[in-house]
């Protein structure tokens, strides 16, 4: 894991591409959170891969970004 020190958009921009993050940023009405797979990180935005679709998040809009871990297996029916 990337450690959890770094200021945010030095953490983006060290990241692994394809580390599972969460990265809250700034919207019109507040802030969000978009949680998936860091597809790419560049001195302007990164790119994040969440269930429904690829979130590109301008750096100057995040607030806080981390490495969070896989997620938990899915239950087989009973």
């Amino acid at each position: 894991m990337t450690p959890p020190h770094l200021p945010p958009r030095q953490f983006l921009l060290s990241a692994e591409p394809g580390i599972r993050v969460v990265v809250r940023y700034r919207i019109a009405d507040g802030l969000t959170d978009a949680l998936g797979y860091l597809l790419d990180a560049s001195e302007n935005s990164c790119t994040v891969r969440t269930r429904t679709s690829d979130v590109e998040i301008p750096l100057a809009m995040v607030i806080a970004a981390k490495e969070v871990p896989p997620p938990p297996q899915r239950r087989k029916p009973l």
